[in-house]
Formats: C-alpha cells, sequence, structure tokens
C-alpha cells in the first residue's frame, strides 16, 4: 500500500515507530525501535533535537505534522480567548506555551537560533522546535544562512510556527548573566521585550505570549526579568499607543507569584 494511503490508517504509536524509523534510518543507524512507549518518545524527541537543518521526505512530513498535532491536542490547548486579562489586555497564564494558542510565541533562543541540540532538554527553546516540527529549524536555518552571523541579544526574528496553536513564533536571545546582574544585562533584556513587541505590531499581530526571558539557563535573576519585563511592555504600550494584548506565560510556581504581585493578579 502506498505511504500517502497508510498514513490515514495510523494511530500514534504507529506513526511515532515511522518517524523513529525515519530518523535512524536517515543517520545510517540501525532501525532499533524500543517497545516501550515512554523509551520511544524520549527517543524520538531525542532523534528531533540532534537532526540538522535539512529537508525531509513529504511523507515523513505528513506523518510527522499529523503526530504532533494529535500530541499537542491531547495535551490540550488553551485559547487566549478563553483567558480572562489582570490588568486591560495583559494576561498572566501558567501553562506549557505550546499549547497556548494566540497570535504568535515567544521563543527563548541561542545565539544560533536554530533551537536547542540537546536531546531532550527541558528549556522552552528545545519544547517549542520539537513541537513546531523540523520545519521550523529548517526556517530558522535559512534566517541565519542569509544573515551570515550569529544572532545577537536584544533582537527579534519571526517565522512561522508549524504544528503549534499558535500562529507565529518570534525568537530572541536574552542576556546571559555570568556573575553580576550588570546595567548592561538590563538593557539587553530590556531590548528583547522592546524588539519583540515591535516586530508583533509590524507584522499586525493582535497577541503575543512572552515567556521568562533569560531566566533558567541563562540565570538572570527571575524577580528582576520580571520587574524588566512588566515595566517595559507598559511603557512600550504607553509610548506607541499599541493595543497589543500580552500574555505572561509562567512556568514555574515561584515565577507565578512573582508576576502576580507585579500585576496585582489573584494567587
Amino acid at each position: 500500500m502506498p505511504l500517502s494511503n497508510l498514513t490515514v490508517t495510523m494511530d500514534q504509536r504507529k506513526r511515532r515507530e515511522f518517524l523513529i524509523e525515519y530518523l535512524l534510518a536517515e543517520r545510517g543507524a540501525p532501525r532499533a525501535v524500543p517497545a516501550d512507549e515512554t523509551l520511544q518518545r524520549r527517543l524520538l524527541r531525542a532523534l528531533l533535537n540532534v537532526r540538522m537543518p535539512m529537508a525531509a521526505r513529504e511523507e515523513f512530513l505528513r506523518v510527522q505534522d499529523e503526530y504532533l498535532s494529535e500530541e499537542i491536542r491531547r495535551k490540550g490547548i488553551t485559547d487566549l480567548a478563553d483567558l480572562s486579562p489582570v490588568q486591560p489586555d495583559i494576561y498572566l497564564w501558567r501553562g506549557d506555551i505550546t499549547t497556548l494558542k494566540c497570535d504568535a510565541i515567544v521563543n527563548a533562543a541561542n545565539s544560533r537560533l536554530v533551537g536547542c541540540f540537546w536531546p531532550n532538554h527541558v528549556c522552552i527553546d528545545n519544547a517549542i522546535h520539537t513541537f513546531a516540527g523540523i520545519q521550523l529549524r529548517q526556517e530558522c536555518a535559512e534566517i541565519m544562512e542569509a544573515q551570515g552571523c550569529d544572532e545577537p541579544a536584544g533582537g527579534a526574528k519571526i517565522t512561522k510556527s508549524y504544528n503549534l496553536p499558535c500562529r507565529y513564533v518570534l525568537h530572541t536571545v536574552g542576556p546571559i548573566v555570568n556573575g553580576e546582574l550588570t546595567a548592561g544585562h538590563e538593557r539587553l533584556l530590556e531590548s528583547c521585550y522592546r524588539s519583540c513587541l515591535a516586530l508583533a505590531d509590524q507584522n499586525h499581530l493582535e497577541s503575543l505570549a512572552f515567556c521568562c526571558i533569560s531566566t533558567g539557563e541563562f540565570c538572570f535573576s527571575n524577580e528582576r526579568a520580571a520587574e524588566i519585563a512588566v515595566r517595559t511592555v507598559r511603557e512600550y504600550r504607553r509610548e506607541t499607543g499599541s493595543n497589543i494584548k500580552v500574555i505572561f506565560n509562567v512556568f514555574k510556581e515561584r515565577d507565578y507569584e512573582i508576576y502576580a504581585g507585579l500585576l496585582g493578579a489573584d494567587r
């Protein structure tokens, strides 16, 4: 049976096994697929994480897109329309940003801008590239090839979202704090927020979800980063007259408490 017809009858396990076998064959590795579902999921994500940006067969993309769309559906999609603002056009939401339906989400990227290559890493860059699909890494690579150099901290780039429920992904590189937090770090973080907001407005986007840029792996103080984020969004909206809806997305309870305090939200 032609694969184009076979994919119609595939369940998630069959899709996952097909994707693993394809990616292993692509690397010239034995097509040994573990029987355990948890191990299959970890292996598939790892193979997607380490895959270099390049084209894939149409059949692979079809199965991948079906698989990822179903995985996100099963995780549960949160629509911005179902959330209540904590301030006019300002939202605070704790959850998995890859399941958020809005115009755009912000990815805390590294300077290569092509995603995290660390297998199964827990960073947001890894999650976004994993669930968007391999097309996102390829588009980012094309942007970087045209640019001819690493992405500097404080800027922003826009790409399609592919299998994510949002429409676009904005990629920004935050400052890395090695040691003492400086005024230079703070200016770069503010620039990340301003660059993303300006890029969203330039593309006529009505809503934008920010992650906690530069905290975590980049070691920026969670409290100070949140203060800069909230202040910068408020100043940008006041200075430009922008009506863009902004969602502060957090994943950890600690960050929710920080933003709730700054925004006056219920805890």
